[in-house]
C-alpha cells in the first residue's frame, strides 16, 4: 500500500552516483489504475515497461515488502543487473498460515488509514502522532520528517488496497529462482512486524535463493529505508 515517496530519505544518496527510476506500482498512489484481472504478472509488467520507456534493457533492482518480490520476478525475467530486495514478500513456508493473517491485518489497517487520511498533517505534526502511524513499518517513525509521514499516510488511503488483497489472499506466490542469475542481496530488519524475521523468508532461505548475501539488521522493522536509510543507501551501493 507504499508509495514510491518510501524511497524519499534514500534516493539523494543513490542519485549522486546512479540515474533512479522510481515507479509506482498499479493499483498505488501515482500507479495506473487497476483495469481488468489482477495477475502475478500485473506488477512486473508495469515496471518492466517503465524500464522500457525509460530506456532501461536492465537495471540494478531495490524494492521493499511487495516491491522486493517484484524486483526478483524481474530478475527472473533477465532485466536485473543485481537485486537488492528488503524484507521481500512471498517468502512464508507454504504451509504456514501467517500470508493470510498478514493481508487480513492489512486490510484492517487500510480502512483504519483511510479513516483518518483527512487529518494527515495533524497526525505527523508530533513525534508521537508519527510514531503511531508508522509503528508497523518503522522503528523510528517518531523521527522522520513530518511531511513524509503526511505522505505517506495519504498514499495509503489512495491505495485501491482491497482488490490486491483479495487477489494476494489466493495467489501462489511462486518465483521462478532458478533463472535468476545476478547477485541477489536480501536485507531483514530483525524487528520487522509485518514479515517477521525469519519466519517470512523462510522458502527465500531454503528453496529460492540459499547462496543470496542475506544482511540481518538489528533493530530495524519492516522498511529499512525509513528506519536506517543511510545504512541501506550502502548496501545497496555496494553490491
Amino acid at each position: 500500500m507504499d508509495s514510491w515517496r518510501t524511497w524519499d530519505l534514500v534516493l539523494p544518496r543513490l542519485e549522486r552516483e546512479h540515474e533512479v527510476l522510481a515507479p509506482a506500482l498499479p493499483g498505488h498512489a501515482d500507479g495506473q489504475a487497476l483495469d481488468g484481472p489482477i495477475t502475478d504478472r500485473l506488477m512486473a509488467d508495469a515496471v518492466e515497461r517503465a524500464m522500457d520507456e525509460a530506456g532501461f534493457a536492465s537495471a540494478h533492482l531495490v524494492g521493499n515488502s511487495l516491491g522486493g518480490w517484484v524486483a526478483l520476478q524481474l530478475a527472473a525475467r533477465g532485466r536485473a543487473d543485481s537485486v537488492v530486495a528488503l524484507a521481500p514478500a512471498g517468502g512464508w513456508a507454504a504451509d504456514d498460515d501467517a500470508a493470510r493473517r498478514l493481508l487480513e491485518l492489512q486490510r484492517g489497517m487500510y480502512l483504519q488509514v483511510r479513516a483518518m487520511a483527512a487529518n494527515a498533517d495533524a497526525i505527523a505534526a508530533t513525534p508521537d502522532g508519527r510514531r503511531r502511524a508508522m509503528a508497523m513499518v518503522c522503528e523510528n517513525g517518531a523521527d522522520l520528517p513530518a511531511a513524509l509521514v503526511a505522505e505517506l499516510i495519504v498514499a495509503v488511503a489512495r491505495c485501491d488496497a482491497e482488490p490486491l488483497i483479495d487477489y494476494a489472499l489466493n495467489d501462489k506466490w511462486v518465483l521462478d529462482a532458478e533463472r535468476i542469475e545476478c547477485p541477489v542481496r536480501v536485507v531483514w530488519g530483525t524487528a520487522d512486524r509485518l514479515l517477521p524475521w525469519p519466519s517470512a523468508a523462510e522458502r527465500f532461505r531454503n528453496e529460492w535463493l540459499p547462496t543470496a548475501d542475506w544482511v540481518e539488521l538489528d533493530g530495524v522493522g519492516h522498511a529499512p529505508q525509513l528506519d536506517a536509510p543511510i545504512e541501506t543507501a550502502q548496501l545497496i551501493t555496494s553490491r
